[in-house]
This record gives C-alpha cells, structure tokens and sequence, in this order.
C-alpha cells in the first residue's frame, strides 16, 4: 500500500510541531520535517530562514516520490547550533501514513501535489510571538531583541506572503491554541476519513 501522505502547514509557534507529533503516534506515523532540508548558512545573521529558497525543496520532493514507490531515502541532517548540515543522514523506511511538516510546506506547488492531505494550524500572531520568545531564549540562548529582530525583519513579512495563504486551501484548518487533545482528535478522524476515501 503506499503510504498517505500529509502535509502540516502553519505558522511559528503556532502548535504545528505538537499536534504533528501527537497526531503521528496515535496513528503510527512517520514525520518528516522540512527543517531537516534547510541549506547551510555560513552567516545566519545575513540569511533569511523564512524564505522558499532557504530550503532544498526539490529534494525533499524526490523523497517522498521515493518512498510513496516503497523505497527507503537518506534524509539529511540539519544542526541548528551550526546552522548547517551534518555529514551524515537519517534512513527513513516507507510507512503507511507518512506526515510532512514545516511553516513551508505548502508554499512549493510540486511539493503540495505530493499530498493526499493537507492541514493548517492557526494561531494568532501575538499568541505565536509570545511562544516564539520563550521558546527561543530558553532554549536556543538568544535575546529578546534578537527574537524581536527577526520577527519583524523576515518571519512575520513571509508569514504573510508564503505560510498564511496555505489556511485558504487546506483540507482542515486546526486552531492552535484550543485544548491539544481535541485538535489531534479532530486531525486523526479527519486523516482516518480522508484514507478511507481513498482506500474506497
């Protein structure tokens, strides 16, 4: 059978990651992030994480063709410390329901026409700001004013113009600060129904 698969899109901080990981072991799920194909930046504070081009998009489409055809793919491996790739990558086997998530997962036409479904996570902009500061200075050690900084400078402008017009398409659109557990059970019946569909 080969595998469905999902895409998770919505905003930083916006709850995607949780609801992804909540959803996938309920269902014995592969995830597979898009972080995991960001290229090098030699000079983070010059690189704009927040735009297409900042990931290697055509190959994460080559994997997932890869393993809907039941082949295993080496996936890479991004250290964020570093802001690079590592030399070495991660085998990641086929599974029946397979997620793919990150805040650009539907901002890349060839990479949404390799979903059988697709989900957004709303969350508003002060909530996801306030989730970005204390994730990222407990632990990733930056500033407020570094936070702050980038916000405005690249995350928030891409938001709008690459991430928010994914909730227009998408098949569900989740709200990301309503109690978790109702949210992944809205997501695994949704995903269950949408198989069901397609095993029909």
């Amino acid at each position: 059978m080969r595998p469905f698969i999902i895409g998770v899109a919505g905003g930083t901080a916006s709850g995607k990651t949780t609801l992804t990981s909540l959803a996938a072991a309920r269902l014995d799920a592969l995830v597979l992030t898009h972080d995991r194909y960001y290229l090098d930046a030699p000079d983070p504070s010059l690189h704009d994480f927040d735009h297409p081009y900042a990931l290697e998009t055509p190959l994460l489409c080559a994997h997932l063709a890869a393993l809907r055809e039941g082949r295993a793919a080496e996936v890479p491996v991004y250290d964020f410390a570093t802001h690079s790739r590592l030399p070495r990558t991660d085998r990641i086997e086929p599974r029946e329901v397979l997620f793919v998530e990150g805040i650009l997962v539907m901002a890349d036409a060839a990479l949404r026409a390799a979903f059988d479904f697709t989900v957004y996570v709303h969350a508003d902009d002060d909530v996801r700001l306030a989730r970005r500061i204390r994730r990222d200075t407990a632990e990733r050690g930056r500033t407020w004013d570094d936070v702050l900084r980038q916000w405005f400078h690249t995350v928030r402008p891409a938001h709008k113009r690459w991430v928010a017009p994914a909730s227009e398409t998408a098949d569900l659109v989740l709200d990301g600060e309503r109690a978790i557990d109702g949210e992944v059970n809205r997501l695994v019946h949704a995903i269950e129904a949408a198989r069901a569909v397609r095993a029909f």
